[in-house]
Formats: structure tokens, sequence, C-alpha cells
């Protein structure tokens, strides 16, 4: 069942959003901090969108398609939460990846604040982690925005800066 915030509407990942997901995820400025760079073929969104869909057979959440409301139809980027494994150890993160067109207007912001929401409240859990690499400087802002903690660093890209880890914890 979709979820909603103020701009945007929030569900569950289907086969039909492999196209959306590959243009976003091949588009080489939404990968720029991605250290293993854009999407090169429809396979890997397609394996991609399939652990998505798994995620969310075995556990009742995960990653969302994100529309706008005025256009429901027009995915315009994936994110929210899911269990992800760090270094051997998994964890809840919070993650997205929005397309170039709808950069700068406050929505992943709007997803983040929805998605702890909704992790804290519906599903109980206790905190979300968040990792950024560090030159990420508008996530960064992002996590912060939404009152995520730094917490850490994650040694996880070979030869590079390690990714800033970021956490929320449930109140009370």
């Amino acid at each position: 069942m979709p979820m909603s915030s103020a701009h945007l509407i929030y569900r569950a990942p289907n086969p039909d959003d492999l196209a959306r997901l590959f243009a976003i995820y091949s588009d080489p400025q939404t990968q720029l901090f991605n250290p293993s760079g854009p999407m090169t073929d429809e396979a890997q969104a397609a394996a991609m969108l399939e652990d998505w869909i798994k995620h969310w057979q075995t556990h009742g959440y995960g990653w969302w398609a994100i529309a706008r409301k005025e256009t429901p139809e027009h995915i315009i980027g994936f994110g929210g939460i899911g269990l992800h494994d760090f270094s051997g150890v998994r964890r809840v993160n919070l993650g997205y990846r929005f397309a170039v067109e709808a950069w700068g207007r406050g929505f992943a912001t709007e997803m983040g604040k929805a998605a702890l929401a909704f992790g804290f409240s519906t599903l109980e859990l206790g905190e979300v982690y968040g990792y950024v690499r560090p030159a990420h400087a508008a996530s960064i802002r992002v996590l912060e925005k939404i009152g995520m903690q730094r917490c850490g660093e994650l040694d996880d890209v070979p030869g590079q800066s390690p990714s800033l880890m970021f956490k929320a914890v449930a109140a009370g």
C-alpha cells in the first residue's frame, strides 16, 4: 500500500520500474559519489530491483519507488530503509538516489524524514544508519537535517577515504 508525505508518494518497487531504475542509476551525475560508478547495463539494474523486491517479500519493507503526488506514474527516485551488510555487520540503512530533475527541491530530506518516521513508529526499529562518501556535502546536509548524528567511519572503499557513518535513534 502506498504511503505519502507532503509532496511525495512511496510504494514498493515492482518489475515495471526497471527502465526508470536503470535511467537513474546509469546517469553519471546521480552516481558522482558512488565509487563503483554508474550502472553500465540493464542486467545490473534488474539484479538490484530483484534484490529490493525480495527484501520487501522477506521483511515487509524496503526501498521505495518515489514519485511526486502530481505525477504518481513518473518515478523520480528510489530510497528508504532496508537491511544492508556493511563489512559483515547487518544494519538498517537509509539511502536514496534521485533523478537529476528532482534535485534541489527538498525531496531527499522529505523522504528521509518519512523513512525514519516509518522505521521508528511502524517498524519499531531502535536505530537507523546512513552512510555517505565524505565529499558528498549535499547528502551529509540531508542526513544532518533529518536528525542523524555522525557516529563514526566505515572503511568500505579500498584506496579511498572512509565513508562517514550517521545514526538516528528512536525517541524514548
